[in-house]
C-alpha cells in the first residue's frame, strides 16, 4: 500500500502535468497560481486512499483526484471574491494579485477543467464519476449562497448553519472518498458508507476550521485570523456564544458592524473582543465539544467499512492527525 505522503507527492506530479496549460497568460497563469499556493491535499488524496483501500489502482484515481481539487480551488478562488478577502494560504489571493474580472474568468476555466478530468474514464464510470460530481458541485454552491444570506440575518439557528457547513464543505470530501469506491468498482451500498464517513469528517473539519478562524495562529493558519468575525459570518461559535443571554447582546452588536465602516484599528478591536466573548460565554468550549463528537462519528463509520483492517487503521490515524490541528 502505498502511504499518504507518497500519494501527495505522486498527486502533485500528476497534477502537474495533468493541468499545464499555458496560453493565453492571463487566464492560467492564474490558475497555476492557486493551484501552487499549497494546502493539506485532503480531498484528492482521499480520492486516491479510497480507491486503494477498496482494492482499486492509485493510477486509475489521479484524474478524479486532479478534478476534486482542481474544482475545490476553483470555489476558494471565487469564495474570495465573494468575501474581499486578501489573503489565501498565506499569499495574495487572486483579485488581489491580478483584478476581480481575472479571478472570475480564471475560476470559470477551473470549473471547466474539472469536469474534463472525467473523460478519460470508461462509459459507465465516466457516468457515475460526472452525476455523483454535478450533484456536489451544485450543493456547494447552494451552500455558499446560504452562507451569504446568513451574513445579513439575524435569526440563522444551529441546524440551519450545519446544513450550510455540510453543503459547503462536506459534500465535497464524501465527493472525494465515493469517486474513489466508484473506480475501485464498489457496490453502492458501500459507496454510501464511505461517503458518510467523508460527511462527518467534513463537518469536524469545518467546525475547526470555524474556530480557527477565530483563534488559530496567523503563521499556520493560511489566511487572515478573525475574518469571519470582520465579515460578520454566523458560524457555529458565535450562534452558540448567542446562546449564553449575559452575552448575546454585545455581540450581536458586534456582528451588526459592517467592516467597510470601520478602520483598520477598529476591526482589529472587534476581532479581539468577539474571541473574548466567545470564550466567556462558552461557546468556544462548545464547538471545541462539537467538533470531537463529529470525529467520533467519522471514526465509528470507519469501523463498518468493507475493508482490511490494517487499512481501518489507517484511516482512523489519517483522521485523527487531520483533527489534531487545533492544538
Amino acid at each position: 500500500m502505498i502511504g499518504i505522503e507518497n500519494l501527495r507527492t505522486e498527486f502533485l506530479e500528476h497534477l502537474k502535468r495533468t493541468v499545464n496549460h499555458s496560453k493565453p497568460e492571463g487566464l492560467y497563469e492564474p490558475v497555476q497560481y492557486i493551484l501552487e499556493l499549497g494546502g493539506k491535499r485532503l480531498r484528492p488524496v482521499l480520492t486516491l486512499m479510497s480507491a486503494q483501500m477498496y482494492g482499486g489502482k492509485v493510477e486509475q484515481a489521479m484524474d478524479a483526484a486532479v478534478a476534486v481539487e482542481v474544482f475545490h480551488n476553483f470555489t476558494l478562488l471565487h469564495d474570495d471574491i465573494m468575501d474581499a478577502a486578501d489573503l489565501r494560504r498565506g499569499q495574495p489571493t487572486v483579485h488581489k494579485k491580478w483584478d476581480v474580472n481575472t479571478g472570475i474568468l480564471s475560476g470559470d476555466a477551473m470549473m471547466i477543467l474539472a469536469y474534463q478530468c472525467f473523460l478519460n474514464y470508461e462509459v459507465q464510470t465516466f457516468y457515475d464519476l460526472n452525476q455523483l460530481f454535478s450533484k456536489t458541485a451544485l450543493e456547494v454552491c447552494e451552500g455558499q449562497q446560504y452562507d451569504v444570506d446568513f451574513e445579513t440575518r439575524t435569526d440563522v439557528t444551529v441546524e440551519e448553519y450545519l446544513l450550510m457547513i455540510k453543503l459547503k464543505t462536506s459534500v465535497l470530501v464524501g465527493c472525494a472518498l465515493q469517486m474513489g469506491a466508484i473506480i475501485a468498482g464498489k457496490e453502492m451500498s458501500e459507496q454510501q458508507k464511505i461517503y458518510d464517513y467523508g460527511i462527518q469528517l467534513g463537518m469536524a473539519f469545518q467546525l475547526m476550521d470555524d474556530y480557527l478562524d477565530a483563534f488559530g495562529d496567523p503563521e499556520t493558519f493560511g489566511k487572515e485570523v478573525g475574518g469571519d468575525i470582520r465579515e460578520n459570518k454566523k458560524t457555529y461559535l458565535y450562534l452558540k456564544s448567542i446562546d449564553n443571554a449575559d452575552f448575546s447582546e454585545e455581540l450581536q452588536t458586534l456582528f451588526k458592524q459592517d467592516y467597510q465602516d470601520l478602520n483598520e484599528d477598529q476591526i482589529e478591536q472587534k476581532k479581539e473582543r468577539a474571541k473574548e466573548l466567545f470564550v466567556n460565554s462558552g461557546g468556544a468550549n462548545r464547538t471545541l465539544e462539537a467538533i470531537q463528537e463529529y470525529t467520533e462519528k467519522a471514526l465509528k463509520t470507519i469501523e463498518s467499512l468493507d475493508m482490511e483492517a490494517s487499512h481501518k487503521k489507517v484511516l482512523k490515524q489519517f483522521s485523527e492527525d487531520l483533527m489534531s490541528r487545533i492544538s
